[in-house]
This record gives C-alpha cells, structure tokens and sequence, in this order.
C-alpha cells in the first residue's frame, strides 16, 4: 500500500546544511502498525511528514495505492490529503469551538451538508467514547479526551491511512494506554493503516505489529518486534530491553562472595531470547540436567510468541552439574553471568 523509495531530505540553514534523511526506503502493508522509532533528532517527524508531502523529499518516491506523491500537481495532492488523517502531540484543536465542531471542520471544509455532519460527527464521537462532551470546549477537557477529539476529527473523512506523530507523548501512563487501545480498535474496525512515530518503547510494545529504526537521518533496522529486539548490536534497538543489571535481593548480596566457595551457590543473570521459553529453559535445568535452583527474580515480556527479559536463578546443584548448565546456556547463545555465590 505504502512505499517510500530512497528518500532523502536537506534543511538548509545559514552556514551549513542538515541532512534529516538519507536515503531511506521501506514498505507498509494495508491495514498494518507500524511504528517508527529512534532518538530525539533522528527524522522520525521528517519522514512522517513527507508521506503526505507537508515536508518535499529532494529525492526519491512516495508511491501509495499506485499513486507516486512527488508527481501529483497541487489539486491532485490536496484531493488525497484529505484521506491522511493526522493526529499530532499538541492535538491542535481550535479553542473557539466545541468538540462537535472541531471534529466538524474537515467536512464543513469539504462542503458536507449539515445533516450529513451531523450523522457523521455523532457517530465518530461515540466511537472515541465522548458523546457526552460534544458541547464542550477544549479547555473544559483533560489531555486524553482532547486527544480523543483529535482522533475523532483525523478521521472525519474516512481516511485509509493514520499519521501519528507521538501522539501519546504528553499523555500520562494510564491515558496512553486507553488511547493506544482506542487506536488499535479503530485499526480493527475499519482496516485502516497507522503509521506512528514514538520514542517510547511501551507504545512500540503495546500496538505496532512492525518496527523501523531510524538514527540520525537513516534506517537502520527493520522488521517485526520480535527481529528488532533480537539485534542486539545496536545502541538504539538496545533500548528495545531492559539492559540494567538486576538488583540482588538483599537477603543473597548481604552473603555473596565474588569466588566460589564451600556451601556456596551461584547466582546466574540470564538474558531470555526468542529461541527459548523461561518454561523450556528451566525445565532443561531441572528435569533434564537434574540441577534444583531458586528463581530469585523475573522481568519477562512476551511479544507474540516469543519472550524476552531476563532472569535471576540460584543453581543449588553440585559444582559439576551447575557449569553443565552454564556450559549449555553458552552453546545455546544464551547470555548468562555470573554475579556471585551465595
């Protein structure tokens, strides 16, 4: 549906030059979500904005349902604008009018007759859940509730393709979990596509069934969240993990010794991957090398079918016995370490 060909953008400024993509390629089936995520300046904005053209590429194509964007004179691009909806951080509501009318705009903007922005209107506010506010004005609503008239209105003229841009970031915890919710039922609902930008992996998490990495201006990973999480190789998919050591509990770091001794037992931190279950790694550990071990602590993720985290277990087994173990986790490409004896 959506295909983006060897983009590239420059801004220009006094004395030098900035590149904000550099030459950037990726493709976007219908009906999925895909999120694009890197740090602060790496594109993320730029990119989403040359879909619809608000930012000209210098170079390549932006070719969706068949259409190349960068061929279409200035009629034939305002005409499929209007089925990109946008929903921005700010949520960008007019203040002056109530949340019908905000909601309205696009249609009043397209010369709908007004029984037909009524029906419509009506229907969009009940599907965000704010039928009850449509006399309100902006300033009388919280921030989830003015994103919701902003999803309401971005899709006032039936779009197929969904512009997010973090649109959660301003949000409380709670909030943007209701509002990724409401985004992934609307996908359901009505098939259409979401592309959103975000530096929050918890929204990643949560919605996109694809990822794009981008860092300084180019792609540098793409893929599901499973193949994301899995290169590990680089500083910015790493903050796709939880990469800090975990914290001993006190009751082991009050004893633990840096080398083995008599009466004392390991404490192995293992990082899970997809090739491996938690059930299936401590099933080997226990009923196939017979070790018995303490799970001191746990912080797994499961995306999709598989699992990630990591692992805290005390091997109780024998000295010989327990360095199987290690010995299978090292053959497997598990990473695992040491932290002690206790």
């Amino acid at each position: 549906m959506i295909e983006i060909k060897n983009i590239s953008k420059t801004f220009h400024q006094k004395k030098h030059s900035f590149k904000a993509l550099d030459d950037i390629s990726l493709k976007v089936a219908q009906g999925d979500i895909v999120g694009i995520i890197g740090f602060s300046g790496a594109g993320k904005s730029t990119l989403i904005r040359t879909l619809n053209l608000l930012e000209r590429p210098d170079e390549g194509q932006i070719i969706i349902n068949g259409k190349d964007f960068t061929r279409l004179d200035t009629k034939q691009l305002a005409r499929e604008r209007k089925k990109i909806g946008m929903i921005f951080q700010h949520f960008n509501l007019l203040s002056s009018r109530t949340v019908f009318e905000n909601v309205a705009l696009p249609l009043e903007l397209d010369s709908a007759n007004r029984s037909e922005i009524r029906k419509k209107v009506t229907g969009l506010l009940q599907m965000v859940g704010l039928e009850d506010k449509a006399n309100d004005y902006p300033k009388n609503l919280s921030g989830g509730q003015k994103q919701r008239v902003a999803i309401a209105r971005a899709l006032a003229n039936d779009p197929y393709l969904l512009l997010c841009d973090e649109a959660t970031s301003a949000l409380d915890p709670a909030t943007t979990q209701s509002i990724l919710q409401l985004l992934k039922n609307i996908n359901q609902r009505l098939g259409i596509t979401i592309l959103l930008i975000t530096h929050e992996m918890d929204v990643i998490k949560a919605i996109c069934n694809h990822v794009a990495v981008i860092d300084k201006g180019k792609l540098i990973s793409k893929g599901t969240l499973s193949d994301i999480i899995s290169d590990k190789e680089n500083p910015i998919i790493k903050q796709f993990i939880n990469s800090d050591i975990m914290t001993i509990p006190q009751e082991f770091s009050r004893k633990l010794q840096k080398e083995p001794q008599d009466g004392l037992f390991p404490l192995v931190e293992i990082e899970l991957n997809e090739n491996i279950t938690v059930e299936r790694l401590l099933s080997k550990i226990y009923d196939d090398y017979k070790i018995p071990y303490k799970l001191l602590k746990a912080d797994v993720e499961y995306l999709g079918n598989s699992n990630f985290g990591k692992l805290l277990l005390q091997l109780q087994g024998k000295e010989e016995e327990n360095q199987k173990a290690i010995y299978y986790f090292n053959q497997n490409k598990i990473q695992n370490t040491v932290r002690g004896y206790a």
